[in-house]
């Protein structure tokens, strides 16, 4: 499904980057980079609409020769951004918005945790109670991203 899911802090640096197949890893951190201007213009072009939807799905930022960009935005200003294969044809814009439910759900359980600190990189540390949310929102991503043989 995704080659690259990015959860982006609301002050714009990665809370979370995971991408495959991994000899891509620059290209698609440059992607996700760049991705943030678009998701700037769409959220400063929805204004005071945007405080009042419940759906916080960008949809298409844009597409390149080989992927297509998506993003979302939560109620906090954090970015949530996809990079889909663009030879999936199969996958269609509800399917999209599904993952980035599931994504933003897994997110929220990390927050939800009390030991860890809002604003740090989601990442298994040696602290047991933030190893297992972060591990589990790890496999979340891992079950969105195609395996590349």
């Amino acid at each position: 499904m995704a080659v690259c899911v990015a959860v982006i802090a609301k002050e714009n640096y990665p809370l979370y980057i995971r991408s495959t197949p991994t000899e891509n890893e620059l290209k698609f951190h440059y992607m996700v980079h760049t991705s943030l201007d678009v998701v700037d213009e769409k959220v400063s072009a929805m204004g005071k609409a945007l405080v009042d939807q419940r759906e916080l799905y960008l949809g298409l930022l844009y597409p390149t020769e080989d992927y297509k960009v998506y993003g979302y935005v939560t109620n906090s200003k954090v970015k949530f951004v996809m990079v889909v294969d663009s030879s999936n044809t199969a996958l269609r814009d509800n399917e999209i918005r599904s993952m980035f439910r599931k994504l933003h759900n897994s997110y929220t359980d990390v927050m939800c945790n009390p030991f860890y600190n809002p604003g740090d990189r989601i990442q298994s540390s040696g602290n047991l109670g933030i190893s297992l949310s972060c591990r589990a929102f790890d496999t979340m991503v891992t079950s969105m991203m195609i395996q590349v043989c």
